[in-house]
């Protein structure tokens, strides 16, 4: 049976490398029906730390990642002695003190990545390797190798950083008499300026979820880093693109991250999320601003939501977007009000509002015909009167249709705002 692991350390939360390196070993075990691992490499004490592990825990179930068995190497300890023990009974390695230390064959060797093709390493260049610290902690390669083998981990997915490690644990296969699984090094994520930094998007998961990115959205642009679905497909749920998915058609050149694809990709599932869906993960941030959602009316909201879902890139947009339809008061930006409210519309305004107060029934239909008709009759062109109008109502100058706008605004709010508008 195919088994893979994701072995993160909690020294740190999960972040995008990470993340990717997550997914791509979860989808190559459904791909190949195969069992998912998550292990915890939890053997630096004094680094490793019970809110990393919470995070990265909750990450991961975001993101949909869950996991078939999960291991803790701090509740591992005994095996890994008892492992190092017997290398020393066998002379393969000798005891300095309460460390253990293997004894580094001098041999080449070859591996075959299945991203990669075959690459060569000369133990020469390798010193004998630490097993057992000081300390009593496992070393990284020791621990990593013992547990791939006792877990039956058939092939190891991990970032290229980890090339270097593979001759050491090779050689620690063959010590132990275990056959090494399959290997494959993912490339390295870059910015599209050079290194991946917290600026070019080298931040948790957590922040993404943080600043309103869909778990969605998120996952479906990681699998693009390193791997596509093919035809130049973009947007593909999880589902479909496990039915496609190949370790061996992972690129070996690195993957550019960018933020802007990001954001792209999220207002695309955004845009064909169901309504009702979308209101719920909306409400804590109203909820957050002040927002008392039991003295909002459900179908209202939901047509804030259907008008706004499609100009919205996260989230938080939303709120950026509609704050002027949950706040009693507006506030208009001094620059915007220069450029749309200098010139005195007043006695255009008071009609309008004098108009609109006396429709029935305030919608956009029946708002547009008011507007229109009062257009016509003072001989303006509704572009004179459109901008200046969305500015009062709304305090900004780009947003959907101006009569949905009015129509969800409300009778009293765009009467008032019509009115308060010149002072």
């Amino acid at each position: 049976m195919v088994k893979v692991r994701f072995a993160p350390s909690p020294t740190g939360y999960l972040h995008i490398g990470g993340a990717r390196t997550a997914l791509f070993n979860w989808m190559y075990a459904k791909a190949q029906n195969g069992k998912f691992v998550l292990r915890i490499e939890d053997t630096d004490r004094q680094r490793s730390d019970q809110k990393f592990v919470d995070e990265i825990l909750d990450s991961m179930k975001w993101l949909g990642l869950t996991w078939d068995e999960l291991y803790f190497q701090s509740e591992r300890f005994g095996i890994y002695r008892e492992y190092a023990q017997r290398l020393i009974k066998e002379d393969k390695a000798f005891a300095e003190g309460d460390a253990v230390i293997l004894r580094m064959p001098q041999q080449e060797i070859k591996l075959y990545d299945l991203i990669r093709g075959e690459i060569v390493f000369d133990t020469a260049t390798i010193k004998d390797q630490v097993l057992i610290k000081s300390d009593g902690s496992p070393s990284y390669s020791f621990a990593c190798v013992v547990d791939d083998a006792l877990m039956e981990i058939s092939c190891v997915i991990r970032g290229e950083d980890h090339i270097s490690n593979t001759p050491k644990q090779l050689i620690i296969y063959q010590s132990l008499g275990f056959h090494p699984p399959k290997f494959a090094h993912l490339p390295l994520i870059m910015g599209e300026e050079g290194r991946l930094s917290k600026r070019t998007g080298a931040v948790a998961v957590s922040d993404y979820r943080q600043e309103g990115f869909l778990p969605q959205a998120l996952v479906n642009y990681l699998m693009l880093l390193g791997w596509s679905p093919g035809n130049n497909q973009e947007v593909v749920d999880l589902d479909s693109a496990v039915k496609k998915f190949s370790i061996k058609k992972v690129n070996k050149a690195a993957a550019i991250f960018s933020m802007d694809k990001l954001e792209w990709l999220n207002s695309q599932y955004l845009k064909k999320m169901n309504t009702d869906d979308l209101v719920n993960l909306l409400k804590p941030g109203l909820q957050e601003k002040g927002c008392l959602l039991e003295q909002i009316d459900g179908q209202r909201l939901r047509t804030i939501v259907d008008l706004y879902k499609g100009r919205m890139t996260t989230l938080k947009d939303f709120w950026g977007w509609t704050d002027f339809l949950f706040e009693d008061s507006l506030r208009i930006d001094a620059n915007i009000r220069q450029k749309h409210l200098a010139h005195d519309l007043r006695k255009e305004f008071k009609l309008l509002s004098e108009r609109l107060a006396n429709t029935q029934p305030f919608d956009s239909s029946s708002t547009e015909k008011i507007f229109r008709d009062l257009v016509a009759e003072l001989g303006l062109k509704s572009s004179d009167l459109v901008h200046p109008v969305r500015v009062a109502l709304t305090g900004k100058e780009v947003g959907p249709g101006l009569f949905d706008t009015i129509s969800i605004l409300g009778k009293e709010k765009t009467v008032q705002r019509l009115n308060e508008a010149f002072g």
